[in-house]
């Protein structure tokens, strides 16, 4: 996904290190993809995409991916993202957008997506309701300033987007990060925001691996939710001393080979109403596409 979605931020929290340290890996898991196709969030390999768009996505295909969720387009039409796709043997089945471009070019990003065949177009990124209250506008600053009265106005616009998305034959969801985790006045703005909008109009992606460093479970959002979330982000971490903070998330880690136990995640997925799920991994130590390949493997090997 696009920058603006994807910087390194983390809320530094007690419950986050005691649930990370309840899903150590074992040293295979057990769980499962449960027959859906392997879905990589193109945000993955944004550098590589922006160098050689359709060359990427062939490398992508010969891993295994068969799915992917656009982050940026890349300055190509619509008809030449279809026929990339199309020549790698990929779905781009979702497409990711911050509220800020959604609530400026809605209605031109539904028609470019709608003309690829994207299903849903995700909201990565929430938007404060009164920006002028910010003094600073960086990205660490934003993602402290949410208040409930923002996401419940998100939650309003997410409503009004999800009809529009519903009239042009699509859906609307909305990907949450770890701040939506941090209690306010009693509440979980995550939850909030899964009350007040509308089943029929707004579906929730959940990243698993920002929920647990955000001090919650995976495992029971499934099973609270399990009608309304419809897809997944599949990440993983080092294991580090270094306590989060907003800044220094812990690094990235090849799936399986990090610190997450994805077992009782796919276990609880089996019994939701998973659509899609995507690989997604947004450092690297080694070659991106080596890593990637690690990532393919590793949910080619998960069985029921």
């Amino acid at each position: 996904m696009t920058h603006y979605t994807r910087r390194n931020f983390l809320q530094t929290a007690t419950a986050a290190a005691a649930y990370s340290a309840s899903l150590l890996k074992c040293d295979r898991l057990l769980a499962s993809p449960f027959g859906l196709p392997i879905g990589l969030q193109l945000y993955s390999v944004r550098e590589m995409l922006a160098k050689d768009y359709e060359g990427t996505l062939r490398q992508l295909a010969s891993l295994g991916y068969q799915e992917v969720e656009a982050a940026g387009y890349f300055d190509h039409s619509p008809e030449q993202v279809k026929s990339a796709m199309s020549a790698a043997g990929l779905r781009c089945v979702s497409a990711h957008y911050p509220y800020s471009s959604l609530s400026k070019d809605f209605d031109k990003i539904v028609a470019f997506n709608k003309e690829i065949g994207v299903q849903y177009i995700i909201c990565a990124f929430p938007g404060i309701k009164d920006p002028s209250r910010l003094k600073d506008m960086s990205y660490p600053a934003m993602i402290r300033s949410f208040t409930l009265e923002d996401y419940r106005w998100n939650a309003d616009q997410f409503n009004k987007f999800g009809e529009k998305l519903k009239a042009a034959g699509m859906k609307f969801g909305y990907h949450n990060h770890t701040m939506e985790f941090g209690k306010q006045d009693g509440v979980v703005p995550l939850d909030e925001m899964i009350r007040l909008t509308d089943p029929e109009l707004v579906t929730f992606e959940l990243d698993c691996g920002w929920v647990i460093v955000g001090g919650a479970n995976p495992v029971d959002y499934l099973q609270r939710y399990p009608s309304r979330i419809s897809m997944l982000h599949v990440k993983d971490f080092k294991h580090t001393d270094k306590p989060a903070s907003v800044m220094e998330p812990p690094p990235a880690a090849e799936l399986g080979k990090g610190t997450l136990d994805y077992r009782p995640v796919f276990e609880a997925a089996k019994r939701a109403t998973i659509k899609h799920y995507f690989v997604e991994q947004e450092a690297y130590d080694i070659p991106p596409l080596d890593a990637l390949k690690i990532d393919a493997d590793y949910m080619k090997k998960l069985t029921v």
